[in-house]
């Protein structure tokens, strides 16, 4: 019954988001609510005693929307941010890696350690590299390059 009441006095009043968790008999309710006069005139006057008691209990909640995205993309933090992820492949030796290093030739990796650190770029640039160009992406330096390309960086 006191969901009912709730149920209607949240559509009267516009709240955003009703909560009720049947086994607790708990109610949130969130937004700040419009003026009590009108919106209860339909209520019996003990549905509005009841309503006020639980209402009057309740935290005033203000929600925000808030929109965020992540920094532009610069050469030098695509550059960090690869030289970051193959510094935590285990396979490659932090401080033999450089921005000119060959991952063959001067890191002792093999083409599936190739594909791997690939595979980690797609994920964290959020883009899929296709198998023909990552083919040809050997030095840190290709692939800061490639990704600046396809994200449109230029300085």
């Amino acid at each position: 019954m006191a969901a009912c009441i709730i149920a209607r006095c949240v559509r009267s009043l516009n709240y955003r988001s009703l909560y009720i968790n049947r086994l607790n008999t708990a109610v949130t309710l969130t937004a700040t609510p419009f003026s009590h006069g009108r919106a209860f005139s339909h209520l019996s006057n003990g549905h509005k005693s009841s309503l006020a008691q639980i209402s009057g209990s309740l935290p005033q909640v203000c929600q925000w929307r808030q929109y965020g995205d992540l920094p532009p993309l610069t050469l030098e933090t695509i550059r960090d941010r690869v030289l970051y992820v193959l510094k935590l492949y285990d396979k490659i030796n932090p401080d033999k890696l450089q921005a000119t290093s060959h991952f063959m030739k001067d890191l002792g990796l093999d083409s599936l350690d190739q594909v791997e650190i690939i595979m980690a770029m797609e994920d964290e640039f959020g883009f899929e590299i296709p198998d023909a160009e990552a083919e040809k992406l050997m030095t840190p330096q290709e692939i800061v390059q490639y990704i600046a390309d396809k994200k449109d960086v230029y300085e």
